[in-house]
This record gives C-alpha cells, structure tokens and sequence, in this order.
C-alpha cells in the first residue's frame, strides 16, 4: 500500500512549535480562538493549546473568520510598512540635506523615539544613520572628482568641513586619496600575479596596502578585466616574484585548506560591507552560516539581503571566506566563482578540520 499523506494540519502544529514556517511545506498562517487573534507560525508569542489553534492558507481567511492580526509578529505586515516608510523618508532627508542630520532630529521627524529609531535604521538599511550619511558624502565626493572638480570644491560640497577631514580616514571614505580618486584612479599601482590551481586559472591583485583582487576559475583575460573595472585608471603590473608568497598561500589553500589564509588585504568597501567582510573572516574553518544567522550575529536581523549582497561583492575570494555563508535551508545558493567550488571548497574545509 502507498504510504499515507501526512496530515497538513499536524505539519502546521509542528512548525508552530518550532517556529519554522518551513517545516509545513506552504505559507500558512495559525490563529488563536482564545485571544481572537492570527499569527505568522515564528510569532514570538507563546503557542496556544492545539486544541485553541486554527489554520489558514492566507491573512483573507483567516479575517473572514473574525481573527484580527496580532501586533507581535505583524502577520499583515502592516507595521514593517510603516517602519519601512519612516526610515526611507529619514533616508531622502540625508539624501537631500547639506549636512548631516542629528539622530535626534531624524527620530523626531520620524515620530519614534531615539534608540528605537536607530534600531529600526539599522535594521533596515544594515548601518546606522551616520554611516549611512557617510556615504553619501562620500558618494557626492566620488561624483564631483570623477567629473574634475578640484578637490577643495569637491569636499566643500559634498559636505565634509574641510579637507583634513577626508585625508585622515581615506580608505573609509573613498578608499583611495581625493587626488587619486580625481583622477579615476589613475597613478595607483597594481600589481598582478597569475597561476593555475586545483580550482582553474588564478590571479591575486595587489595595491602597496595589501591584497585588493583573489579570483579563480575564469580566463585569465576575465580575471584581468574583473580587477581593471574596479580599478579603472590603476596602472597594472605583472610581479610575479613581488607576489610569490601570496600566490603559494592561495593555490596551497585551495588544494588543502590547513589553516585560514592570513594576507594584508586592501578591502574597500562601504562602512556595512567592511563590517560583514570581517564578520566572514571570524567564521573558523570548516564551518559554515547562514546569511539571516550572519545578519543576527552582526546585532542586524533584518539585514539579510543586504548580507547577501555583501558577500557576493567581496573582492578577495578565500581570504574572506564568502563560501563559508550557505542559504537557511541549507543549500549552497550562489558563489560568485561557481556552486560547484563553493562545494569543493566546503568539502575540503571539512575534511581538514576532521584531520
């Protein structure tokens, strides 16, 4: 006899319990007969007796029946909405404004008070609203130099106070000097070096400050056109001997993951990103997390899209291990170097650490 189908209901009831809507196999929602209210199946809130407990395939059914969503876990979504909308317009007033807005002003605005709005923000965006400000100052500072604007205007309208303010955190805001930034990067060297690995063809990239470009699997020319887009105007130059140390850490790395690789790097990014680059770095050998545990271990749950994407624009493969970070339900997802070497990568981290 064909095995029996199990009952979807009992299914619901368990990933009520778990709080893991994946459990059930659908979207559903469950409502309690005894507070009149419907929940999302991770409500916070304590689970109801089975026997108090209703399903519904939608929040449509579940309010033709007279349930009404709970304030906890916002079944309707109505207040992520709400916060949503506060926090974009908070972010069309950064946008907008010459100088940074106090939080203050922003929460007031807002309607929320202080520490809630910054968690809210931060939740959102994946940074707080001066980080956030921070790049838009130094995103209208990148735009004005890139035109040829001199560095004295440039700064001045993008909304720095003077131009000690800029050359003293460099790297945070631009990543490069204001000169060199002017100038799309031009008179920046960077020095390349090729070999092939278990894992296909390899280059590694490096400025005077440390490695800035890992890539592998893809031609040579690709690799060379990946590292030239983010340096546009860089000088780039074949050394071979100068990276003969990082070369033999790589390839040796790929072939048998001992130990993490332990490079100068050169990491430019956004104030988040830098934040999740180093949050991969910490993720010991031969272990894996996902991108919402990732966003929750950086105090940021609501940022695991934005986790994501920070992985996926990492310019060092390896060095901060990206392929470390695998989707809730287990699966690889992407990888920018392909699934097939984020496995084989996986697999060699793990045999090294059972080793």
């Amino acid at each position: 006899m064909p095995d029996a189908m199990p009952d979807p209901d009992a299914l619901r009831w368990q990933a009520v319990l778990a709080r893991d809507p994946a459990l059930a196999g659908a979207p559903f929602l469950y409502a309690v007969t005894t507070q009149g209210v419907f929940c999302k199946p991770g409500c916070p809130s304590r689970p109801p007796l089975r026997r108090n407990a209703r399903f519904y395939a939608d929040v449509a059914a579940a309010e033709a029946d007279g349930f009404r969503a709970c304030k906890r876990c916002d079944p309707k979504g109505d207040r992520a909405r709400l916060h949503a909308d506060a926090v974009a317009a908070a972010c069309a007033l950064i946008e907008k404004s010459e100088t940074i807005p106090s939080l203050d002003a922003l929460a007031a605005r807002a309607g929320y008070a202080r520490h809630h709005f910054l968690r809210l923000f931060r939740d959102i965006t994946g940074v707080t609203p001066r980080s956030y400000a921070e790049g838009v100052r130094a995103r209208r500072l990148q735009s004005a130099l890139a035109t040829g604007e001199r560095v004295a205007d440039a700064v001045a309208g993008a909304g720095f106070g003077s131009e000690s303010r800029v050359y003293e955190d460099t790297a945070r805001h631009l990543g490069m000097t204001p000169g060199a930034a002017r100038r799309g990067g031009q008179g920046e060297v960077i020095r390349i070096a090729r070999a092939d690995s278990a894992m296909g063809p390899l280059l590694v990239g490096a400025t005077a400050a440390g490695i800035c470009f890992i890539g592998f699997n893809e031609t040579p020319g690709a690799l060379e056109g990946d590292l030239r887009a983010r340096f546009p105007q860089a000088r780039i130059e074949e050394a071979p001997e100068a990276l003969a140390e990082a070369i033999r850490q790589v390839t040796a790395f790929i072939e048998e993951p001992k130990a993490a690789l332990a490079l100068p790097l050169d990491l430019r990014g956004t104030a988040f990103q830098r934040r999740v680059w180093e949050a991969l770095v910490a993720i010991p050998l031969g272990e894996t997390r996902t991108y919402s545990g990732l966003a929750a271990a950086m105090g940021q749950p609501a940022a695991t899209r934005a986790v994501a994407r920070a992985c996926a624009q990492n310019p060092v493969a390896l060095a901060v291990p990206c392929h470390r970070v695998i989707g809730a339900s287990g699966d690889l997802t992407g990888y920018r170097w392909g699934v097939p070497r984020k496995a084989a990568l996986l697999a060699g981290e793990r045999r090294a650490k059972a080793g």
